[in-house]
């Protein structure tokens, strides 16, 4: 395949990984005359995890994707505040939209990924191939030339996308480096029945006592509780022996403490999410690019990940619909798959650094007996300047570090 040849038939671009990232990029391409094939390997989108965190970022990214009537038809829910309790303390409540035009949402992810690929199927250009993985690339004269299957199918294309997570196939199959940030949590991930506090007024809570840490909100799902326990470097617990309802009672409020022992049995059992972190020093090679956690796996923290991944989709779409629209060369594809990266690298690197300094602060508090009780102490006198200094850090986890606007 000659660098400099022209694609003499409509352009066909392979997206691998039918994910918020491939799905919403599949249909940006079709509705503007780009012929897709979008792959993913699971039969269906309803996985045990997947992340729900809208931040007013990523909902700036679905609105310019004119795709903010979609969220209104699947379910979803806002998050009304967010709150820190220390010990038995509560350390300050700041409710949202914290100075944004929206809030935080919590959407749920099969329904959104369901209605992005059906209304792609709308066009013509568009084909869906599900419940196949794909087994390797395939190369012609030193450049990526399209997929195979793991039925054998081979399909040829001017572009391979990967969005297909951390754990990328597209990735290791490209030769391209994954740098991993020192590991040092993962999380046990579990769902129990809501308290009506929660249905009233959704705050997200952050729980730190006697060394634990975790979170507790209601999500997308009616009348569903999310809880992440943190599982430290230290942590020793068994959590197949563990009385999970009086572990968390222990270290709530009384109204939450008393939920959790009333709801013992309806906690179903937990997911252990390991955290990777890191970045690809390159995303592309000839003919292939990465995507959102392909390229650049994000924390937990501030539910990054699906955010940065709507942004990555709009550079994408406006370096690349105007090549692809006019059959351009595959030199130009490439050298515009190097200008993605160094447009969006600046904000994925700002934001990991962010989402660092939230798990020290969080890890200090939880390890520091001293500090814990010195917050505890203050809370009363000081907790609405802590909560001012809290606010002001959060501005670009939720806003974007960058401007990202779709102008094709």
């Amino acid at each position: 395949m000659n660098a400099c040849l022209s694609i003499d038939r409509m352009t066909q671009v392979v997206i691998v990984g039918a994910g918020p990232t491939g799905a919403a990029l599949a249909l940006l391409l079709v509705k503007r005359g780009i012929a897709v094939t979008l792959i993913e390997a699971a039969k269906d989108a309803y996985r045990v995890f997947r992340g729900e965190g809208l931040m007013p970022s990523g909902l700036d990214a679905i609105a310019q994707m004119g795709l903010s009537s979609m969220l209104e038809s699947i379910p979803y829910r806002q998050i009304d505040a967010w709150e820190f309790i220390v010990g038995d303390r509560q350390l300050f409540r700041v409710d949202e939209p914290m100075g944004s035009n929206q809030p935080c949402t919590l959407v749920s992810q099969p329904p959104l990924l369901e209605a992005l690929i059906a209304e792609a199927q709308l066009h013509r250009e568009f084909e869906f191939i599900s419940g196949v993985a794909v087994k390797d690339l395939l190369w012609n004269n030193d450049r990526i030339s399209g997929v195979k299957l793991a039925d054998g199918r081979e399909i040829v294309a001017a572009l391979v996308i990967g969005t297909d997570g951390r754990n990328s196939v597209v990735r290791q199959r490209a030769g391209l480096e994954l740098v991993t940030q020192e590991k040092s949590i993962d999380i046990l991930w579990f769902k129990l029945a809501a308290h009506p506090r929660f249905v009233a007024d959704n705050v997200f809570y952050s729980i730190l006592n006697n060394g634990s840490a975790f979170s507790v909100f209601h999500g997308a799902e009616a009348g569903k509780l999310h809880l992440a326990w943190v599982l430290s470097a230290d942590d020793k617990t068994d959590r197949k022996q563990t009385d999970w309802a009086e572990t968390f009672a222990s270290l709530s409020p009384a109204w939450m403490a008393e939920h959790f022992r009333n709801s013992k049995d309806a906690i179903e059992s937990p997911m252990r999410l390991s955290v990777i972190v890191g970045r690809c020093p390159r995303w592309h090679q000839p003919g292939v690019i990465l995507l959102g956690d392909a390229a650049h796996p994000m924390s937990p923290v501030r539910a990054q990940g699906i955010n940065m991944g709507l942004r990555d989709v709009i550079v994408v779409a406006n370096h690349l619909i105007p090549l692809l629209k006019l059959r351009a060369n595959y030199t130009d594809i490439d050298l515009a798959l190097s200008q993605i990266q160094a447009e969006r690298e600046p904000e994925i690197i700002r934001a990991q650094q962010l989402q660092a300094q939230e798990a020290w602060k969080g890890e200090q508090l939880r390890k520091n007996g001293l500090v814990r009780l010195l917050m505890m102490q203050i809370a009363p006198f000081l907790g609405k300047k802590i909560q001012q200094f809290w606010v002001k850090g959060q501005y670009e986890l939720r806003q974007g570090v960058t401007q990202v606007k779709l102008i094709v």
